[in-house]
């Protein structure tokens, strides 16, 4: 294949994922081979792709496409979440703009809508991840509303209510008033709200006097059924047993006592509000206070709200506060900041409200989950995220399973006309159990399921083992070969709702774990910090970034600023990076391809010399490599790899081996060059996967795609060869830089001494000669026990090294530069001699740091003197 003279992106990515579609290079089947399974993290069928996917699935295909590298049977499955609260928003709005409400449909009719949506919108981010070069096994992709995971739900759920472990009841809930659904703990986020604290009176029965009450919601005095105090607080000691009345509504209520209430926070009275306060509903339940719900579900006031009903919550707040004041019965008010729960989904204020819901309980299914992270069954990338995952698991309340929506796995309760209801996984099950415990005339119709869906959470806890159909066939081939998977990528801020849950249920319905490795994405952050948001309008179109910089340029340039767990302060630049790189890779093969070759005997040294060295830098790297990806430090695998080819092989080891202009390159040297490129070219394809395979195909003609290609490791390479080479390295950059701070013509030949060797033998770099002289325009390389009069010096290591160069520059100024730099040195090895000078210092100071404070004070004597010599020679 002849390379065209620029990379063109869209071309290479449309050709090559056709290619590999049509050769169904991303399918798996268990076979004998030892597999490498990831199931993707469903994004919400509703979604689009966002820089937080691209992120996280970029990890993901690095991953898995590394392990086919590696031979391994490499199964990534890909689908997509029902989302229950953020699909039901969208088809409600949608309704609306075409006029029509929800309440006015069936649940039937809703839910052909609701499908009908998902079946417009639900592929949308799927072929979106095509075109960044996701290798998910698409003939697997599942859907947690599909028949077979809606039947692993239904499954699970009526077993672990015959386990005793689902069971219905009323409960405080958090009420997203919006979405009118209650909501888990850990789908409420709690913000700092700058509001006020107001003292309200609450006349004395009976007395000419107040007790006065501090709370942030007046409003709900209304639902109010007691006062509570602390028996031992002497300030309140007044109105042990006493009644009060609740101010503008002149309802009476006792005061009750409990050691609970703070004596130092307000006036050290409390108002219970058993309806609406999650601390006050357990002091109703201690002491059988009545509980009076003022609120109907959208948050307005119902007919307990008195003159207020009807009205928003907020609005009330603003009216009573006037009322109160009019009334007299307001003492004062006063700023006050406190933390407020908003819906994760709507951003409303969550509302505290008893309702009846579904609960599992999770104190045992996370004993054996919190173990298997505790003891590195799984293992947490960083592990810095093993005490947030150790405080909740310990900590952890029951989940509240139930949503009120239509759209998800409608909970397999039914209900009976006389009370009661059974569970079955079919309303023909529940009828069988149904008449197994009525003594009246039942008919199937007679059943009423439970109007409440499952939270989507429910279906997503089983995806490793529901993708491979292992709740409904527990013993089949797919969940025997692929289970437990691999490794996981996912945000750590879903650690509980989704990472937590999948454990348990490993645990539960596997016995054993189903990840091995969790791998935390940081957040995708802008220049200002600030997270990536469509609401703020600083988060990119992925598909146009895609378009403007290629797949595999903002791949890499999103992977070299992501370290697992730390935030990605994303730039645009850094795709642009990651363009320039592929243009460099696309333009270093086209220089090579384009040199003419020859069979000869005569192989110039330096290639030897070249080919030599990069050999054993390739190997030490890959091996570099492999450590990092054990460590899952992939930006860093990737930094190396980056820098082995822009660094070493482009900007030394081409420059070393190319011929003169015009002149062809011996085949030993070329064929070594082209086995190099195909080797970097695979250490690259697992982040750059297109262009990686386009040149793997251009270097010849290649019936295989490279994603198969295995590389091997050399554990022997020589590190000694290295180091020599980066001495060379050193000396060649040392004269280039007299060249350019002289202003010596790069065309200028010039003669190099070496000082202080006693023979050739001692003399390290006589065998880069050749290399040296190549590269630096070098004519003569000679030993010298001192350095020609006027010659400029330079250190590496400990020898030194000289340049003469006589007339070529102007000796009072190099004077002047050299005396100048000398007077930096003096001052610099001043301090260093105080350091060590410092017995506290040398006394309590590593001993490497002190070796370091050595070396340097050697090494700018070293350098103080060597510049002294050439002031003495320039002057004559």
């Amino acid at each position: 294949m002849e390379l065209a003279s620029k990379y063109s992106p869209a071309e290479v990515e449309a050709k090559w994922y056709k290619y590999w579609l049509e050769n169904n290079f991303f399918h798996s089947e268990p076979d004998d081979r030892e597999p490498f399974t990831i199931v993707i993290p469903p994004p919400n069928v509703t979604g689009v792709l966002h820089m937080g996917h691209m992120l996280n699935n970029t990890i993901q295909d690095v991953l898995v496409r590394r392990a086919r590298m590696q031979g391994k049977n490499a199964c990534w499955v890909p689908g997509t979440d029902h989302a229950s609260i953020a699909t039901e928003a969208k088809v409600v709005h949608k309704l609306a703009e075409e006029g029509i409400k929800k309440t006015d449909l069936t649940r039937e009719q809703f839910l052909e809508h609701a499908w009908d949506w998902t079946h417009k919108h639900g592929g949308i981010i799927l072929e979106q991840l095509k075109k960044l070069g996701c290798s998910c096994d698409w003939d697997r992709t599942a859907f947690t509303m599909d028949e077979k995971r809606s039947k692993s739900v239904i499954k699970v759920f009526c077993d672990l209510y015959e386990k005793g472990l689902i069971y219905r009841g009323v409960r405080m809930v958090n009420w997203d008033p919006k979405a009118l659904t209650a909501l888990s703990d850990e789908e409420v986020i709690y913000k700092e709200q700058q509001g006020k604290l107001f003292y309200l009176k609450y006349k004395i029965v009976g007395e000419n006097d107040f007790a006065v009450i501090a709370t942030t919601r007046p409003e709900t005095i209304l639902g109010d059924t007691a006062m509570c105090i602390n028996p031992n607080n002497p300030k309140t000691a007044h109105l042990k047993g006493k009644r009060i009345l609740i101010p503008l509504i002149d309802r009476e209520i006792p005061v009750i006592e409990d050691e609970y209430v703070d004596m130092e926070f307000g006036t050290g009275c409390l108002k219970v509000t058993p309806a609406h306060d999650v601390n006050d509903y357990m002091l109703g339940e201690k002491y059988n206070l009545p509980s009076i719900d003022i609120f109907n579900d959208n948050g307005t006031l119902n007919e307990h709200g008195a003159q207020y009903a009807g009205m928003d919550r907020f609005a009330v707040r603003k009216q009573i506060e006037k009322d109160l004041e009019a009334a007299g019965l307001m003492e004062k008010t006063e700023p006050y900041t406190n933390k407020v729960g908003f819906s994760e989904r709507t951003d409303v204020v969550i509302e505290p409200k008893l309702s009846m819901q579904w609960f599992l309980k999770m104190e045992d299914l996370a004993k054996p989950a919190l173990e298997a992270v505790e003891n590195d069954t799984i293992k947490f990338y960083p592990e810095k995220f093993k005490n947030t995952y150790r405080h909740w698991m310990t900590t952890i309340k029951d989940w509240n399973i139930s949503r009120q929506l239509w759209w998800g796995h409608q909970i397999p309760a039914y209900y009976l006309p006389e009370g009661g209801f059974v569970v079955g996984e079919t309303k023909e099950e529940a009828y069988q159990k149904a008449l197994s415990i009525v003594n009246y005339p039942l008919s199937i119709d007679d059943l009423r399921q439970e109007e409440d869906v499952l939270d989507t959470w429910f279906s997503s806890w089983l995806w490793p083992i529901s993708v491979f159909d292992g709740i409904n066939n527990p013993d089949n081939e797919d969940i025997n070969y692929y289970y437990p998977t691999n490794d996981l990528v996912t945000a750590p801020e879903i650690i509980f709702f989704w990472v937590a849950r999948m454990i348990m249920a490993g645990y539960e319905y596997r016995g054993k774990e189903c990840f091995r490795n969790v791998y935390f994405t940081g957040i995708v952050r802008d220049k200002l910090g600030r997270k990536m948001s469509k609401s703020l309008g600083n988060s990119p179109d992925p598909i146009e970034l895609m378009n403007k910089y290629g797949a595999d340029g903002v791949r890499m340039g999103m992977l070299l600023a992501s370290p697992a767990g730390n935030d990605l302060p994303f730039d645009e630049s850094m795709c642009e990076q990651g363009r320039n790189f592929n243009n460099k890779i696309w333009n270093s093969l086209r220089l090579v391809k384009g040199w003419e070759m020859i069979e000869t005997k005569e192989i110039p040294n330096e290639n030897k010399q070249a080919r030599e060295w990069f050999y054993h830098l390739l190997e030490k790297t890959k091996i570099e490599v492999e450590d990092l990806f054990s460590k899952f430090r992939l930006s860093e695998a990737l930094m190396q790899i980056y820098k082995l080819f822009w660094d070493e092989f482009s900007a030394w080891y081409l420059e070393i081996i190319k011929p003169e202009f015009g002149k062809p390159i011996d085949k030993e040297t070329y064929d070594q060059t082209i086995y190099f490129f195909e080797e970097l070219l695979k250490l690259l394809h697992p982040f750059m996967p297109f262009i990686t395979e386009e040149l793997y195909h251009s270097l010849s003609d290649k019936n295989e795609s490279i994603m198969f290609v295995q590389t091997t490791i050399d554990k022997d390479f020589r590190e000694g060869t290295i180091l020599e080479f980066e001495e060379t390295k050193e000396i060649i950059t040392n004269i280039r830089n007299i060249r350019a701070s002289k202003n010596i013509s790069p065309k200028e030949k010039l003669n190099l001494q070496i000082l202080a060797c006693k023979d050739a033998t001692h003399c390290v770099f006589t065998g880069y000669n050749d290399v040296i002289k190549k590269l630096a325009n070098i004519e003569t390389i000679e030993i010298v026990s001192e350095k020609a009069t006027g010659a400029v010096s330079f250190l590496v290591g400990t020898t030194e090294y000289a340049v003469p160069i006589g007339n070529l520059i102007n000796a009072e100024e190099e004077i002047a530069k050299m005396e100048a730099e000398i007077k930096y040195l003096e001052g610099f090895l001043k301090s260093v001699a105080a350091k060590l000078s410092n017995e506290k210092f040398v006394a309590n100071a590593k001993p490497e740091i002190v070796e370091n404070e050595r070396k340097k004070q050697a090494d700018t004597e070293s350098k103080i003197a060597s510049l002294k010599e050439s002031i003495a020679a320039l002057k004559g």
